[in-house]
């Protein structure tokens, strides 16, 4: 297949379930990017969120036959790899002693780098078009993608079943997708 194939979500879990290695190549030219923003916001640093970006694809590959559809999204599930992978590192005392050690040259980038991550967003315009979702569906997204709170996180945080969490969601991305054409 060329380079231009697209797969459903369905097509793709299978290939890579048999292990295919140009679907494994196309989830990561599709989906890198997303998962190194979400790395990049918890660890700040470029090299470490690269690091972890490679690990993240690295677990994705080996435990792939752990992935279940009926829990969730590929790319969700993706993501939890990612962050956990992120949050690991940050608890780790390697990291907590590399950030008692650096040295402030280093801090000022990583500050002025992860600024510019963030603000990418607002530059294609997304908060634009997420500040006109209704209350609750915008309350969902900044949580659960901006935040990285996971859908059970944020039932916890906002007090509310997990199912009620899921429903909102769903509906948030559907109101979502119509605002983006």
């Amino acid at each position: 297949m060329t380079s231009a194939t697209k797969y459903s979500e369905e097509q793709l879990v299978e290939r890579l379930t048999a292990q295919d290695k140009e679907a494994f190549s196309y989830l990561y030219d599709n989906y890198s990017g997303a998962l190194y923003g979400t790395l990049i916001r918890i660890v700040i640093d470029e090299d470490v969120a690269q690091d972890l970006l490679q690990e993240t694809f690295v677990k994705i590959w080996k435990s792939f036959t752990s992935y279940n559809a009926q829990k969730g999204r590929l790319y969700t599930w993706m993501v939890n790899i990612a962050r956990n992978l992120a949050i690991d590192h940050k608890r780790s005392r390697s990291f907590k002693s590399s950030e008692k050690n650096q040295d402030i040259d280093k801090s000022v980038g990583a500050i002025n780098r992860s600024q510019k991550t963030v603000f990418n967003i607002d530059r294609i315009g997304l908060k634009e078009i997420v500040e006109k979702l209704k209350p609750e569906s915008r309350e969902m997204i900044n949580l659960l993608y901006y935040s990285g709170y996971t859908q059970e996180e944020a039932s916890k945080e906002l007090n509310m079943p997990l199912g009620t969490v899921k429903t909102r969601t769903r509906t948030a991305l559907i109101e979502l997708r119509k605002l983006i054409g």
